[in-house]
C-alpha cells in the first residue's frame, strides 16, 4: 500500500474524522495524519505543505456549510496544486450527479465512496493507487 507524508481528513462532521482517524492510523499509510472540518483552513494548511511534500492524501467530504468538496477541488485546480495529491471522495451522498462531477477531477480524484467508510474499502481504493505511484 502507498506510504503519503500528509493524509488530510476533511469533513464538517468531527465524529466522521475521529472514526477516519481511527482507520488511518490502523493502516499505517501516513506519517502525519491532518484533521479539519473547515475546508478553508485545510486549504491554507495544504499551501503551505503541498511545497515541502512528496504524495499527499486526502480523503474529502463532499457537502460542507463552508465550501463543498468540489468547490475545494475547484482551488485546487485554479491554484495549480501538485499533481502529487490523490483525492478521494467520502460523502453519504448516493447522487449519480455527484459521482459524475467527481469524475471530472481526473487529476486528484482517485475514488468515490458513501459513509461510513470501512477499512477494506479504503484499503482496495489505495492498492490502485499503489500500482500506479510505483511507475512514477
Amino acid at each position: 500500500m502507498n506510504h503519503y507524508s500528509q493524509i488530510y481528513l476533511i469533513d464538517d462532521f468531527e465524529m466522521s474524522n475521529l472514526f477516519h482517524k481511527v482507520l488511518f492510523n490502523k493502516l499505517k499509510i501516513g506519517d502525519e495524519i491532518n484533521v479539519f472540518t473547515n475546508p478553508e483552513k485545510a486549504l491554507d494548511d495544504l499551501r503551505q505543505k503541498v511545497v515541502v511534500c512528496d504524495r499527499i492524501f486526502i480523503l474529502l467530504d463532499l457537502n460542507m456549510p463552508e465550501m463543498s468538496g468540489f468547490e475545494f477541488l475547484d482551488i485546487m485546480i485554479k491554484e495549480q496544486f501538485s499533481e502529487q495529491i490523490d483525492v478521494v471522495i467520502a460523502t453519504s451522498s448516493i447522487s449519480e450527479d455527484d459521482m459524475k462531477k467527481a469524475e471530472q477531477y481526473p487529476m486528484f480524484v482517485k475514488g468515490f465512496v458513501t459513509k461510513p467508510l470501512k477499512i477494506d474499502r479504503l484499503k482496495s481504493l489505495l492498492h490502485p493507487l499503489q500500482r500506479v505511484n510505483d511507475l512514477e
